[in-house]
């Protein structure tokens, strides 16, 4: 029998200040405000800048778990197989798989919560369902997406990204790139969608991560995506040490890129692409060849590549 999307979620007590001040709400206009941060871009988070980003809440700001998704009816173990310890003649542990909400104070103590862990394979529209109703039960006001798709753009140039929102007032500082176009869904659109049509905002900003890095880890996508989620929605967040981490391997890609002429050119190409394209529109970055925007199957296509390679990273059954 299929679950209720409430049966796929365990409220935890510490969730109770959230619930009793939602409680004392007369009406929406005297919510103080709350946001939910989410990351569960899975496999459409090129060089998992989302998780990293995410990640380096939970290791920086005070926080702590207020409910938790059952795993075991959301996602596919043999597609996303759990690293387990094996020792001598016995196994001893498991990385299970999480999808977790957490509560968490920014540098000034505001609090705003935070989604993550795996992308569901199964259960989408309950999975959907269930983080609605956590909204609405929690007085979240706005909910906002990371993640990461690859581009041809450069490593040396700064990241940029695309925004999206269900209200485009949410977003009015960013660039419209497309038209309509058909493209891989994603959990975390699912839930902007559904969202928007219940009247909840929700927006979300992708990092453009370099499409040959997209199958590394690339820190510089994750501070950008912390520094929009800032500017965003006004949370403060710590960012030195993934700006140190950014850094350092910004040094380690160009070494590597340094040792071979073919990668050197190609880099090059991209940068000579970059800086044509914003000269000629300010505050944009995101190119195709000879220097013009992709068309929409052209993003569709690469985001196909993409999503394929990660296919074939799987191990085999």
């Amino acid at each position: 029998m299929p679950q209720r999307p409430e049966d796929l979620v365990e409220v935890l007590p510490e969730a109770d200040p959230f619930l009793a001040r939602e409680e004392q709400v007369g009406s929406p206009e005297e919510r103080p405000g709350l946001v939910l941060v989410h990351d569960l871009a899975g496999e459409f988070d090129a060089a998992h800048a989302a998780a990293l980003a995410g990640s380096h809440l939970l290791a920086t700001l005070p926080h702590q778990l207020i409910a938790r998704f059952d795993v075991d009816s959301l996602v596919d173990y043999r597609g996303h197989r759990p690293r387990m310890t094996f020792s001598g003649d016995r196994y001893e542990s498991i990385t299970s798989p999480e999808i977790n909400l957490y509560a968490l104070e920014d540098d000034g103590g505001r609090p705003f919560l935070l989604l993550h862990g795996t992308e569901p394979d199964f259960a989408w529209e309950r999975f959907v369902a269930a983080v609605a109703g956590l909204v609405e039960r929690l007085g979240v006001t706005a909910v906002v997406a990371l993640h990461a798709i690859p581009m041809p753009v450069p490593h040396t140039r700064p990241v940029t990204v695309t925004a999206h929102a269900t209200r485009r007032q949410l977003i009015e500082s960013y660039p419209v790139y497309w038209g309509e176009m058909r493209i891989p869904g994603s959990v975390g659109a699912l839930l902007e969608l559904r969202l928007g049509e219940a009247g909840v905002d929700a927006l979300g900003v992708a990092a453009h991560v370099p499409h040959y890095l997209a199958q590394a880890t690339y820190p510089a996508a994750s501070l950008t995506l912390l520094e929009h989620l800032e500017q965003l929605t006004g949370l403060h967040v710590p960012t030195e040490t993934l700006r140190e981490a950014a850094e350092a391997n910004r040094t380690e890609v160009d070494e590597q890129i340094g040792r071979s002429a073919e990668n050197t050119s190609v880099v090059a190409a991209l940068e000579e692409q970059f800086d044509s394209f914003t000269a000629a529109r300010e505050d944009t970055g995101l190119l195709g060849t000879a220097g013009q925007m992709p068309s929409g199957d052209e993003l569709g296509a690469e985001l196909e590549r993409f999503l394929a390679e990660q296919d074939r990273k799987r191990p085999g059954d």
